[in-house]
Formats: structure tokens, C-alpha cells, sequence
């Protein structure tokens, strides 16, 4: 009886191993008669998905904005520049801003225009003179 315990087992577990290793994915290997060529990728694929937007930034000062053309004018050392934009903050003119943008059909799409933190000027400080280091006291005397 032992034995034909022993024999079913031995039985229902080889089955339950083989039924995992013929439930794995077939490798399907290339014909030995064709060349070795490396896969094609496939061009609508590559065409369809083009490289993300690269994200610029620009600093420069606040010269205008157009709330009906949805446009923003900002200036730095070397040229004024226009923006388009969705949304239009309220600057002041010579406000300090930077703006974060793309371009896109040769126009420069803005995603964000913040205004720029402000600059931490650091005054050096004069030099107090220093207080001179009091003396060791004497060694008390017995």
C-alpha cells in the first residue's frame, strides 16, 4: 500500500511540474535556411513617436503681455522675445521674470512664467575689532 502511494505521488507531482513547463512561452527560433538579419524597426512606430519637446529657459525683465492675443513679452541682454501663453499673470514692467518654454511650429510656447526669486545680495561685514582673550587667572597660592 505504502508503495503505491509512493507511486501515485511521484506521479501527480511530476504532472503538476510538467504542466508549468509546457504552459512557458515557445521561443520561436529563426530559420536556419534565411540570413541573419537583425529585426527592422518598424517605421510607423519610430514616425509616430517623435522626441518630447526639449524645455528651455529663459531670465530676463517683463515688458508686456496681450490678454487678447495670449502673448508675453520679455526682454534679457541680447534680444526682447514673445511667448505664448495660455494663462497671463500680472507682472509690473521691469519685473524680473523666468520663463519655461518650448518650441513648437517656430513659435516659443511658454509652460510656466514665474517671477524670479530674489537675489540675496550679501553685504560683506566690516571687521569688529576683536576682543583680546582675557587673561589666565594666576594660580592660587597655599
Amino acid at each position: 500500500m505504502k508503495k503505491a502511494l509512493l507511486i501515485v505521488l511521484a506521479v501527480l507531482i511530476s504532472v503538476a511540474f510538467m504542466t508549468t513547463a509546457f504552459a512557458q512561452e515557445k521561443k520561436v527560433e529563426p530559420k536556419k535556411d534565411a540570413p541573419a538579419a537583425a529585426p527592422a524597426p518598424a517605421p510607423a512606430k519610430a514616425e509616430a513617436k517623435k522626441e518630447a519637446p526639449k524645455v528651455e529657459e529663459f531670465k530676463g525683465v517683463f515688458v508686456s503681455a496681450d490678454a487678447k492675443a495670449k502673448t508675453l513679452v520679455a526682454k534679457d541682454d541680447k534680444a526682447e522675445v514673445t511667448f505664448n501663453v495660455n494663462k497671463i499673470a500680472k507682472f509690473a514692467a521691469g519685473d524680473k521674470i523666468v520663463v519655461k518654454y518650448t518650441e513648437k511650429d517656430g513659435k516659443k510656447v511658454a509652460s510656466s512664467v514665474k517671477k524670479a526669486p530674489a537675489e540675496n545680495k550679501v553685504e560683506p561685514k566690516k571687521d569688529a575689532p576683536a576682543a583680546a582673550p582675557a587673561p589666565a587667572p594666576a594660580p592660587a597660592k597655599k
